[in-house]
């Protein structure tokens, strides 16, 4: 179950690893509807109690007034040992205004999993400071494209970003407080009944 699919890109990466890949999503988002699977909400996904073996939620919980409540939602909706793949920021500019409410520190989403029923498995920051500082560098150079530099600035931007994940991957980019966001990775407690 992916939790605010959005137009489902997670779908094709995940074809070779899910029997299915069901989209939830509410009514009114300002994304696609057309691979929306499920309507609903975070709080009320309307799917049965223990339905999902996996639930994917990826920068949603930023959006929602009551995160308690769709942790509580998606812990019903798991099956007992189920898994949880959440995405959630620490530092990212605002988006999707007004409905951006929350940044999220990993202590913070540990809190909130546990109280939902859910077990941490691992909680991992989404890079150090220099994929940090880039992503944003590049989101902030987006509002200069225009006809004649859309193409330079795309450039630039797809070299930025190429360098500081590869500057990832060989272990240097340090400062992992200043991370974009971090992802976790929880369990359904075994014996656990819906909320």
């Amino acid at each position: 179950m992916d939790i605010g699919c959005g137009v489902k890109p997670y779908a094709n990466l995940t074809k070779d690893l899910v029997e299915k890949h069901i989209g939830v999503d509410y009514e009114g988002t300002e994304h696609a509807t057309n691979n929306v699977d499920v309507f609903g909400t975070a709080y009320d996904t309307t799917l049965p109690d223990a339905s999902a073996d996996t639930v994917l939620s990826t920068a949603v919980l930023e959006h929602l007034e009551r995160p308690q409540e769709a942790l509580i939602e998606i812990s019903r909706i798991l099956k007992p040992s189920g898994y949880l793949v959440l995405v959630a920021p620490l530092f990212w500019h605002l988006h999707e205004e007004p409905r951006d409410f929350f940044r999220y520190t990993k202590y913070g989403l540990s809190y909130l999993i546990d109280a939902a029923g859910l077990e941490v498995v691992e909680i991992k920051p989404m890079g150090g400071f220099i994929v940090t500082a880039v992503q944003e560098l590049c989101y902030y150079m987006d509002g200069f494209r225009n006809k004649f530099l859309r193409g330079p600035i795309r450039l630039v931007q797809t070299l930025l970003q190429h360098g500081a994940y590869r500057f990832r991957q060989a272990g240097r980019d340090r400062g992992y407080e200043y991370t974009w966001a971090y992802i976790a990775i929880a369990k359904k407690r075994p014996g656990m009944s819906a909320q």
